[in-house]
């Protein structure tokens, strides 16, 4: 039997607000059980996560606007897995990903700038990474080369 038979498509459904991160996060590890993924492997999956999360809660409902719902659903394929993200909050300014360039951290530590790293480790860590914004909906879509069988 392969891996990609043993663990069905699954999706989370989590409310925004400060413990959503580490709900969703939660859900998702304990549905990845079926992969046995290792330590490097999860926490790839956790780390990127965490990051395009985060992004949901910080940006998509920020502080003062009410909390909605983040769905995340994820699949299992021969080159990895599949994670789609979907809010109803605000939309990307520009109507897309910011670039994720990596900042020169080799400077005093009052001038590294704040944020821009979490961009920077999604778009370094997975791949086929796309985002659109529909109705009033929006959709991130990644891959991340784990449990490749």
């Amino acid at each position: 039997m392969s891996l990609i038979s043993q663990m069905p498509a699954f999706k989370i459904s989590v409310q925004s607000g400060e413990l959503a991160v580490r709900e969703a996060l939660a859900k998702l590890q304990d549905n990845l059980t079926p992969l046995s993924l290792d330590v490097e492997e999860s926490g790839t999956v956790e780390l990127v996560m965490a990051e395009a999360l985060n992004n949901v809660v910080e940006h998509a409902y920020p502080q003062g606007d009410p909390c909605g719902p983040i769905d995340v659903t994820c699949s299992h394929a021969q080159d990895g897995l599949h994670l789609t993200v979907v809010d109803s909050g605000r939309a990307m300014p520009d109507g897309r990903t910011p670039l994720g360039v990596a900042v020169d951290t080799d400077v005093a530590f009052d001038d590294i700038p704040e944020g821009g790293f979490g961009w920077f480790l999604i778009k370094d860590l997975a791949k086929d990474v796309s985002y659109v914004r529909v109705s009033s909906q929006n959709r991130l879509c990644l891959r991340l080369a784990v449990a490749i069988s």
